[in-house]
């Protein structure tokens, strides 16, 4: 079966997830199960059985039949509790890079893919992710902290590109996947231009590993022309913030 990239709908249930559930889940999801163990759902429903979520389409100009891309200045959509997308129950959860609740006005976004004909096999992704300096952590996917601010999540993130975007470990010695997603939600940790100067170099370092290509978030090769307009966009990004943050209040 041909795998589904994952929307940027779900890229924001993802995220957005954290903030609203957050330590439901971590009860619910965060430990092993045990048969008969209250009334939870088992984390791996029998074959056949499982339901994927179903999220609604968002309108922008990124937004082709069929195909919904990642839009730079998307608004996260509303989240209702039967939302919960497949990596929200990924096994091996972990609070590392748990996001603290609050709005997210941003989402800034890479993808690595495999080239043609090509898959990533899933132990490689590990070992460049280590590499790239990203941890595995909350949600089953993996993170760049920042030092000394780790409780304010992380500074951006990588997940599969296909669904449910989340990494099994225990199973990681056998997955293929087209290609990975590095995300950076703003605001963040630390300013927007740093978390940029930050994610590309790793995304570039993840390429270079992974004998992969870096791509802009319309899924076309990231150029200098494409990079210099993002550093210049986040850059009065943070202007902005900082104008707010010393507006008098009356």
């Amino acid at each position: 079966m041909e795998q589904q990239a994952l929307s940027p709908t779900e890229l924001r249930v993802i995220i957005a997830v954290i903030g609203v559930i957050a330590f439901g889940l971590i009860y619910l999801f965060g430990r092993p199960r045990k048969p008969g163990q209250g009334k939870r759902t088992p984390a791996r429903p029998a074959e056949g059985a499982r339901v994927e979520p179903v999220f609604g389409d968002v309108a922008d100009e990124g937004t082709q039949a069929g195909r919904i891309e990642p839009s730079q200045g998307e608004l996260p959509v509303s989240l209702d509790a039967e939302e919960v997308p497949a990596a929200a129950a990924a096994p091996r959860r972990s609070t590392l890079g748990m996001r603290p609740e609050g709005q997210i006005e941003r989402i800034v976004t890479l993808y690595v893919s495999a080239r043609a004909g090509q898959t990533m096999a899933g132990t490689d992704l590990v070992v460049a992710a280590e590499k790239a300096g990203l941890q595995f952590g909350d949600m089953g996917i993996f993170h760049r902290l920042a030092p000394g601010k780790t409780e304010q999540g992380p500074v951006f993130s990588m997940a599969q590109m296909t669904r449910p975007g989340s990494f099994d470990m225990a199973q990681i010695d056998q997955l293929t996947t087209p290609g990975v997603t590095l995300f950076m939600t703003l605001p963040g940790p630390v300013p927007a231009l740093d978390a940029w100067e930050a994610m590309l170099p790793a995304a570039q370092r993840l390429a270079e590993l992974l004998d992969g290509v870096v791509l802009d978030e319309q899924r076309n090769a990231l150029g200098r022309q494409r990079v210099a307009h993002l550093r210049d966009e986040l850059r009065a990004w943070d202007r902005e913030q900082e104008r707010n943050q010393i507006r008098p209040h009356w």
